[in-house]
């Protein structure tokens, strides 16, 4: 998912995932990985905005799972470095 998100920033698509990488850019640039520049105004609510979209009765659930990944994701990293 994050490599997913990776390569839609640097192809300036905004997708779930490329958001994603966007929230949690600055502990990912911190761990060393290169992000590609993306808007990150308002990124939260951008995420949350296109998951509502996609199914409003799951947002939530939906928000709160992407985040638990990217934290996992953010702290395997850290562990490996």
């Amino acid at each position: 998912m994050i490599r997913q998100g990776l390569l839609d920033l640097a192809a300036h698509r905004e997708t779930n995932e490329a958001l994603l990488v966007l929230v949690g850019s600055p502990r990912l640039r911190s761990l060393g990985i290169q992000i590609p520049e993306g808007n990150v105004e308002s990124v939260e609510h951008r995420l949350y905005s296109r998951l509502a979209k996609e199914n409003s009765d799951s947002a939530h659930s939906r928000y709160n799972a992407l985040i638990r990944i990217l934290v996992s994701f953010q702290r395997a990293v850290a562990c490996a470095s």
